[in-house]
């Protein structure tokens, strides 16, 4: 009888244990699912960007290719697009410092970008030329898409800020070393930027 007792209460704690464990296992599995929607996200982030220098670069050659365009404008394009493309992050690494720098060269290259496009307009023979009207009529749905991915990046931040901040998951990111990611941000002066106008 005292044998069956014992057999019992093991059997109880080994089957705690196993729940416990598994439970533990599920909470981190989930950490470690949440952390990697974030880094993904970044990439989709950093693919948006990409396209956008991939696609810049032939513009830059159709505009060097106009006679008497402004060199100072285009200049000032292809040095914001090349200290962009400097910038690289690596995404296990998303500190608030890292992100700021990488969208401030990425504003100050768009920014330049938006100014070449206006500036543009007033050359008809490169408004002629159907690789730059090509650039022209893609150029708003990229700038849509990299608003869009930052926003879904804010988005996994927030799911998982909320999932490591929230009790008892805490006790594990804490224990298990995932910490709190930072979200991209609104530059300085954003609210004011100018329109831009294409034909």
């Amino acid at each position: 009888m005292k044998i069956n007792k014992t057999l019992i209460t093991v059997g109880v704690i080994v089957l705690f244990l196993i729940i416990l464990i598994s439970w533990i296992v599920g909470k981190y599995n989930t950490l470690v699912t949440r952390d990697e929607g974030v880094t993904n996200q970044w990439k989709q982030v950093e693919v948006a960007y990409q396209a956008r220098m991939d696609k810049t670069k032939n513009l830059l050659e159709i505009v060097k290719g106009a006679a008497n365009f402004e060199k100072s404008t285009l200049t000032e394009v292809i040095e914001a697009r090349s200290k962009a493309t400097s910038i690289q992050i690596n995404a296990e690494n998303l500190t608030p410092d890292k992100i700021a720098a990488f969208e401030a060269a990425q504003q100050k290259f768009g920014q330049s970008l938006g100014r070449l496009m206006a500036i543009a307009e007033n050359y008809p023979q490169l408004q002629s030329v159907g690789a730059f009207r090509d650039f022209q009529a893609q150029y708003e749905g990229m700038e849509n898409r990299i608003a869009t991915e930052r926003r879904k990046f804010n988005d996994m931040v927030n799911d998982y800020n909320k999932y490591v901040r929230k009790f008892p998951n805490s006790i594990f990111a804490n224990m298990f070393g995932f910490q709190k990611k930072d979200y991209f941000s609104a530059q300085q002066g954003a609210e004011t930027a100018p329109d831009i106008k294409l034909n």
